[in-house]
């Protein structure tokens, strides 16, 4: 198994290999505005570190969001193109799932919640009762009219820090990283369990709309 992993939910453009017993190399980098830049790059730079080409990898897997449209589609197309042209499957993964792995790994036990940064002064998030159990589905609210039903959890990434009146207890990582999602990705194949299909985790319409009405404009 040699598992390329990557996710752009987030300000964070990450990538990692993982060989199905760990992570051999990884990359990220914190931008908002450049994941179609960054991205590809930090595949190179993975693949360098590991001394390895891309048509050795057997799969892909790709964080479905949920994240702002822009940035979320750069990661999901730009691993439905790999995996069709390495003829490998392609696996998807809710970001703020691998966030919970990562918590876990750091040593955060449950109940807790993973929330990040939705713009619009709202926050996606999601509880667990520990690193790998989700309860529910994930949703976007602000995080006044959630703090309630936090209180007392301690609430992992971006959204508890940016927002800290909400969530008193924030706790790291505060973005999500490719190497957790491949770990959590690899453990989950190997218990013969069904991971997400590629496709991205909205939760509601992006920023840019198509205009209602045209202007018309005829020849004189």
């Amino acid at each position: 198994m040699l598992l390329l992993a990557m996710d752009t939910a987030t300000p964070a453009v990450t990538v990692a290999l993982h060989d199905g017993t760990s992570v051999i190399a990884s990359s990220g980098q914190v931008d908002a505005r450049r994941h179609g830049e960054l991205l590809l790059p930090a595949v190179d730079r993975v693949l360098a570190e590991a001394g390895t080409e891309l048509d050795a990898v057997t799969g892909l897997v790709v964080g479905v969001g949920p994240g702002p449209y822009t940035g979320l589609r750069v990661g999901l197309v730009t691993a439905a193109t790999f995996g069709s042209a390495l003829s490998v499957p392609v696996h998807g993964l809710c970001t703020l799932d691998g966030l919970a792995y990562a918590a876990g790994l750091e040593g955060l036990e449950g109940p807790f919640a993973v929330a990040t940064d939705a713009r619009r002064k709202e926050v996606y998030w999601a509880r667990y009762e520990d690193a790998r159990t989700r309860s529910g589905e994930p949703a976007v609210d602000r995080p006044a009219d959630i703090a309630e039903a936090l209180a007392g959890l301690p609430v992992v990434g971006a959204g508890a820090v940016l927002y800290p009146d909400a969530f008193p207890d924030p706790r790291g990582p505060e973005h999500v990283a490719a190497g957790a999602l491949a770990a959590l990705a690899a453990e989950r194949l190997a218990a013969g369990q069904e991971l997400l299909e590629p496709q991205p985790l909205y939760l509601r319409r992006p920023d840019a709309q198509v205009p209602k009405n045209y202007k018309v404009v005829t020849p004189t």
